[in-house]
């Protein structure tokens, strides 16, 4: 898939420098760099291991990496059938505006209907305005009656114990 001056594909195994450091530069705009422990070998593990365990996609213009997109599958025990949730979508913000968001979104959407999933899934941070406006534009919908619960670190082990 492509558009004006970029085109897309599926990430392959040699990809994964570029996808790092694509990840670091949404984790900074996301004010979450510090929370960055992804390695390639992690990478690597998931995109390409046996079993994947989730897929990515990237966003070339001029030859180079300027997005991504990173997801994997869920399962909705209301609707007895899969889900694709998207876990980063980001697009160096020189290339904003070029319509590569949509493209992204067009081909996950096309990829969910595809594998039979019933939906397409993602969080937004509050704070992020201009993202918000977008996934409206797409007509995407807040889903605010959910909180999302996390365990990680500490509280994790001492829950596994």
């Amino acid at each position: 898939m492509s558009g004006p001056g970029f085109s897309l594909r599926p990430a392959a195994l040699a990809d994964t420098g570029a996808l790092l450091s694509l990840i670091r530069a949404l984790a900074e705009y996301e004010r979450l760099l510090h929370e960055v422990r992804a390695t390639e070998a992690d990478l690597r593990a998931a995109l390409f291991g046996k079993p994947a365990r989730a897929g990515a996609l990237l966003a070339e213009a001029g030859g180079k990496a300027v997005g991504f997109a990173l997801w994997y599958y869920t399962y909705s025990t209301f609707t007895g059938r899969p889900g694709l949730y998207l876990e980063d979508i980001y697009v160096e913000p020189a290339h904003r505006g070029r319509g590569i968001g949509r493209a992204i979104f067009r081909h996950l959407a096309h990829r969910a209907e595809a594998d039979g999933c019933t939906r397409l899934e993602w969080s937004v941070l509050d704070w992020n305005a201009p993202a918000q406006r977008f996934y409206a534009g797409l007509g995407a919908e807040p889903m605010s009656e959910w909180t999302v619960h996390r365990l990680e670190g500490p509280a994790l082990a001492a829950l596994a114990g």
